[in-house]
């Protein structure tokens, strides 16, 4: 007897389902080893990309839309959530203030991530544009900051906070044209690969000069694309 999926998903799907599955890999990871967790994270924007592209070339199944969102709450939603909460931990002692803000800001983070999805699944998802900070620019501005070295616990505290309000903020997003997500994609790849801890220190610092570019367009694009971007 087969498996009810068989015949039944694309070849998105595939990659949708290994980014749902690399999530739990951000979470495993992020208590033995939190950069190697955002890595991965970014890597998880990349198959989100990716996902989106092969169900353009080559076609989507029926339950690819509801995967893509589910993926994403796992993704998205939980794994830089736990990769903020684990940064937090590491800079502060247990039962702390602070500490306890970590596991706050955290769970709202996710909170508003899941509400967001739902909301452009509702209402968003067939435009142009979309409402509310994206949850994959969250994740991306999370996790390449954790990479540089922002990871000062009122730092995390307050990001994880500031995004997850962006996230459900009343202001229009226009999707990424073709060539910038491509060039997003670059620089992306470039900052998870050249960053590595066992390639030479030449090769390391390379590749931080792209972690830093990441986060500069990321910002950019969060703080300027509802205003300059469209069109």
């Amino acid at each position: 007897m087969l498996p009810r999926a068989i015949g039944r998903v694309s070849v998105a799907d595939v990659v949708t389902l290994a980014n749902a599955g690399l999530a739990l890999g951000v979470v495993a990871l992020a208590p033995v080893d939190v950069e190697m967790a955002a890595r991965l994270l970014l890597v998880c924007g990349v198959l989100d990309a990716l996902d989106g592209v092969l169900a353009r070339s080559m076609g989507s199944s029926p339950i690819g839309h509801h995967l893509d969102a589910l993926a994403d709450v796992a993704s998205f939603g939980i794994a830089p959530a736990a990769v903020g909460v684990q940064v937090v931990a590491l800079g502060t002692q247990p039962g702390t203030l602070l500490a306890g803000a970590g596991w706050v800001a955290g769970g709202i983070f996710v909170v508003a991530a899941v509400l967001r999805l739902a909301l452009y699944a509702t209402f968003d998802a067939d435009r142009t544009h979309t409402e509310g900070a994206q949850t994959t620019l969250a994740a991306t501005i999370l996790a390449a900051g954790v990479l540089i070295g922002f990871t000062a616990p009122p730092v995390i505290v307050g990001g994880l906070g500031a995004l997850a309000f962006l996230m459900l903020a009343p202001v229009e997003y226009p999707d990424l044209h073709a060539h910038d997500a491509v060039i997003m994609g670059g620089v992306q790849v470039a900052a998870i690969v050249l960053t590595l801890p066992w390639l030479t220190a030449e090769l390391q610092t390379f590749g931080e000069g792209f972690t830093y570019g990441l986060l500069f367009l990321s910002l950019g694009y969060l703080c300027l694309g509802p205003r300059f971007y469209w069109g």
